[in-house]
């Protein structure tokens, strides 16, 4: 099915081609400046340190529906090996294979294409079999340090977890920026818990999966008018799936990635943040959250940390 104008008039409203520059591959991005930095350093008040990633695992989030988004093999090639002679240092080696956005990831900018065109008006084609990503490589992502924000829609709603219909809204986000008592502001990053995550933490692999609930269409304009820097969330989709509109399928992704050149982070564990964020009565942090400079990837695992 073709997108609809509903999308068309959206990506219209959002596009940010060639407002860094005819050659930009780093997006929103740029919206994360040394003064944005320097004031999410001011946020860091106890210290604490909360991890945000997934462990990487065998029986990790993926469960096969999407093709050759594999869960982490992990294999060792060496076992306290006395490389230079018996009696000499030991060593032990191991080698892993994963797809990139099987776990804690960021979605680059040349996952996603639509009508043939990935963000800033490159060609879709200039993603290829052999070098992937030959523009807008996650190795292009600059260094992801800025102000966290959580936005903790399911403690909003005064629920643990979204039932696995719910599109989340610019009304949800707003409650939880209520919630947070911080405006979300240009440069900072939204993390989005809905807390989908907790059916995987449970051991239900495949009621994480789906139905899932997740971003709804009408948001990517709530992070364009804000200035977001990146986005990620809780959930194995990003949006909320199935879609809300029948056939319309990862058009999220497609304003995010495509139109506005905005990073998207899936498979999020914001469990313990929440708890902390509630306990300490703030939702805005220092966040580290530098992808894996995979050359060519169109994503790449992180391993985040937030600094109350």
């Amino acid at each position: 099915m073709p997108l609809p104008q509903e999308f068309h008039d959206i990506a219209n409203r959002v596009n940010n081609w060639g407002r860094w520059g005819a050659d930009d591959e780093t997006g929103t991005l740029n919206l994360i400046t040394p003064d944005v930095v320097r004031a999410a350093a001011a946020t860091v008040r106890s210290g604490l340190r909360i991890p945000l990633a997934l462990p990487l695992r065998h029986d990790g989030v993926q469960t096969g529906a999407i093709p050759g988004r594999t869960n982490p093999l992990h294999t060792m090639v060496a076992v306290n090996e006395e490389i230079f002679g018996p009696g000499t240092v030991a060593t032990s080696d191991d080698t892993v294979t994963m797809g990139l956005q099987a776990a804690t990831h960021w979605d680059g900018l040349g996952h996603v294409s639509h009508s043939g065109r990935l963000y800033n008006n490159r060609p879709a084609g200039s993603v290829t079999a052999h070098r992937g990503a030959t523009a807008l490589g996650i190795e292009k992502a600059a260094p992801i340090v800025s102000r966290g924000v959580l936005l903790d829609v399911a403690r909003a709603h005064g629920r643990d977890r979204l039932t696995g219909g719910h599109a989340v809204t610019p009304e949800d986000l707003e409650a939880a920026e209520e919630l947070a008592g911080t405006a979300v502001r240009s440069g900072d990053i939204a993390l989005i818990r809905t807390g989908q995550l907790r059916r995987y933490l449970a051991g239900d692999r495949e009621a994480y999966a789906f139905p899932s609930p997740g971003l709804s269409l009408r948001t990517p304009e709530w992070f364009h008018a804000r200035d977001v820097a990146a986005v990620a969330n809780d959930t194995l989709t990003f949006e909320i799936f199935p879609p809300e509109i029948a056939n319309l399928w990862m058009p999220v992704h497609a304003l995010h990635l495509v139109e506005m050149g905005m990073l998207q982070g899936q498979n999020w564990n914001l469990e313990e943040l929440s708890a902390a964020c509630a306990a300490e009565g703030r939702y805005a942090f220092l966040l580290s959250a530098m992808a894996e400079p995979f050359v060519g990837g169109c994503g790449a695992p992180v391993a985040p940390v937030a600094v109350l």
